[in-house]
């Protein structure tokens, strides 16, 4: 991929191939995390999740179990991809015009909204459910660009865009929550020094410093510090990306050539791993009861149902309005098959789960993955069934 070609047609196709590869891959993790939680191996499974790892440094550490690593420390690389990716959309991609971002904008806001206020309906009773509010508000773009390479060549590059645009904003949203709302104590010390980390990278910015090892020497400050504050620590990713230079004196793009580096890493080792260490549910003892419960119904409704509604419904009235525009190659079936799509949460819904009943001192996390996983697979059929009637098959050769 050529680093100063970033928006043409050649480039989107290659970054959608790339994602839905690693959504396939993505699925392949969840599948082995369930065969090994569902298995005689579920012992080892856990024991490795579970296993004590400790930097020291004198009399200060970090020390946590492999899954907080997981989840604290790679999902820290993968916040700080997205934050260069959002970067990179705003300054020059589809997001810098304002033409192509209002329906995906629209969209991603419905599907937010909606989904939470579905979930907060379920579980309005009870103060401690009731933190699981954002989980079904997030969208994993890798999934749903997985699910879509099934389809094969009958999917518009437009709908792989507009999905692709309606995620972007999306994490936004889901970083937003995730500052505000998924806190834990704050220690003033350990956030002074987060902030102290903010102004040098500022300073070092605007004085022209290009070099990529002193920025991210700076952001492993900030990421410890944060750590230690309560403000989740993935936060560091996205607000160090927005310091990385987007263009060097040499013409080169230090921000660009950071996100081109980490795509790789991030879909093909990151994200599989994240998936492996978190969807692992044992379905011993699971039956419809179980799905009933407020926590998983909220969920699964706010995916399936909450995620349609909310994005196809505010898109619908904007296009009926005038306010927007299909995008070219879709009609409003492909717009719906899309929304359904973007009920599979997955990722970024285990992720914000995580955080939500971590510090509860209650353990709501079987009922948040049922939840998921079961929102997120309706979704995911739905949307694969009416985009497959929906889009025209690839034309075939007449001889």
């Amino acid at each position: 991929m050529e680093h100063n070609s970033y928006n043409s047609l050649k480039d989107d196709q290659s970054f959608i191939s790339m994602e839905a590869l690693a959504g396939l891959l993505l699925m392949g993790a969840s599948v082995l995390a369930m065969v090994a939680a569902n298995s005689p191996l579920n012992e080892y499974y856990q024991g490795i999740l579970q296993l004590p790892f400790s930097i020291q440094l004198g009399e200060y550490g970090i020390a946590k179990p492999l899954l907080l690593w997981i989840n604290d420390g790679l999902m820290a690389v993968f916040f700080f991809m997205v934050g260069l990716e959002l970067k990179r959309e705003l300054l020059e991609g589809q997001l810098s015009k304002p033409a192509n971002i209002l329906l995906p904008a629209l969209g991603a806001i419905g599907g937010m909204l909606v989904p939470a206020a579905i979930y907060a309906a379920i579980n309005w009773q009870d103060p401690i459910a009731l933190k699981g509010w954002a989980i079904p508000a997030a969208t994993d773009i890798a999934f749903a660009l997985g699910i879509l390479a099934l389809l094969g060549p009958r999917v518009p590059l437009s709908l792989k865009i507009f999905l692709s645009s309606l995620a972007i904003i999306d994490d936004i949203g889901a970083i937003l929550i995730i500052a505000f709302f998924y806190t834990a104590k704050i220690s003033a010390t350990a956030l002074i020094i987060a902030a102290v980390c903010l102004v040098i990278l500022y300073a070092v910015n605007k004085s022209g410093v290009e070099s990529k090892s002193i920025y991210l020497s700076i952001g492993l400050v900030m990421w410890v510090a944060l750590l230690k504050s309560g403000v989740h620590a993935t936060l560091a990713g996205v607000l160090l990306a927005f310091f990385i230079p987007m263009t060097a004196k040499d013409g080169s793009s230090p921000a660009k050539d950071l996100e081109h580096d980490l795509h790789s890493a991030v879909a093909f080792f990151i994200l599989p791993v994240f998936a492996f260490a978190n969807a692992g549910l044992p379905l011993a003892g699971i039956g419809f009861e179980q799905l009933l419960h407020p926590v998983p119904l909220g969920i699964a409704l706010g995916l399936f149902a909450g995620k349609q509604l909310g994005i196809f419904g505010l898109c619908w009235l904007a296009i009926k309005s005038g306010l927007a525009k299909l995008p070219q190659g879709m009609n409003l079936w492909a717009l719906y098959g899309t929304a359904c799509l973007c009920g599979v949460g997955f990722t970024m819904s285990l992720f914000v789960g995580s955080l939500a009943f971590e510090e509860t001192g209650v353990n709501l996390l079987f009922d948040e993955r049922l939840g998921i996983i079961f929102g997120s697979l309706l979704s995911g059929l739905l949307g694969f069934f009416v985009l497959r009637h929906s889009l025209p098959g690839p034309k075939l050769d007449e001889s």
